[in-house]
């Protein structure tokens, strides 16, 4: 198995970087491990990583609300994993390094991500879940976009549905497919969203990647303390 090393956004740990700009030169260099896991773990515990999470959202619910009823057929489209679905159980396991393949030992760890996944034991983050059930109710379409594979297509939908999310339309790489960029993928399936008609209010992600490429009147970035995706 391949284990990352974990990866501190610096700018979100100080707090107020959520929504911030692309970082030049790809993610941040790796500080010392231990140090680096300490860290995360006093973001996440001390409550601060869900009150930044909280706060983006409520950013995105704000322009939800002003823009639902100004266009035709409104849509958002929101990431999946640590943006609707927290994976933190697995990263927990792996002394929040980022495990992709092989098994999950849900006792001792490690906890391949993958693996993980298709279990379907992710849990959703509440103020996400709150912004989906409000889009329905102002009749603005949800699409899910996600860089998950295609053989997680069932068991990502269950989870969705078990934590409580209802969707237009979850959409995740096609079988076979290779993408050097999430934004290769992830900005053609906006614009075809908006092919068909649709006005997407706003991306919501945890990368950068899952809101560059534009197709989206606004784009919410959430932290993600613990790993970058290109």
């Amino acid at each position: 198995m391949r284990r990352a090393p974990v990866l501190l956004l610096l700018l979100a740990l100080a707090g107020g970087g959520c929504a911030g700009a692309p970082r030049a030169g790809g993610p941040p260099a790796t500080p010392d491990l231990p140090a680096a896991v300490r860290q995360v773990e006093e973001y996440i515990g001390s409550g601060r990583y869900a009150a930044e999470v909280a706060r983006v959202v409520a950013q995105a619910r704000a322009y939800l609300e002003e823009r639902a009823g100004a266009v035709a057929k409104p849509a958002i489209v929101l990431d999946i994993d640590e943006t609707s679905l927290s994976n933190w159980t697995a990263y927990r396991l792996n002394g929040w390094g980022r495990i992709v393949n092989g098994g999950c030992d849900l006792e001792r760890g490690p906890c391949g991500v993958r693996a993980w996944q298709a279990l379907a034991r992710s849990e959703a983050l509440p103020p996400t879940r709150a912004l989906v059930q409000r889009a329905h109710e102002l009749g603005v379409a949800v699409f899910f976009l996600s860089g998950r594979p295609a053989e997680l297509q069932a068991a990502t939908e269950r989870n969705l549905r078990e934590q409580g999310y209802t969707w237009d339309q979850v959409v995740i790489q096609p079988a076979g497919s290779h993408f050097d960029s999430a934004v290769e993928f992830k900005a053609p399936e906006r614009r075809k969203i908006e092919e068909r008609g649709y006005t997407i209010l706003f991306s919501l992600g945890d990368q950068e990647s899952d809101l560059a490429g534009g197709f989206a009147e606004r784009t919410f970035k959430l932290p993600n303390p613990v790993y970058f995706l290109p």
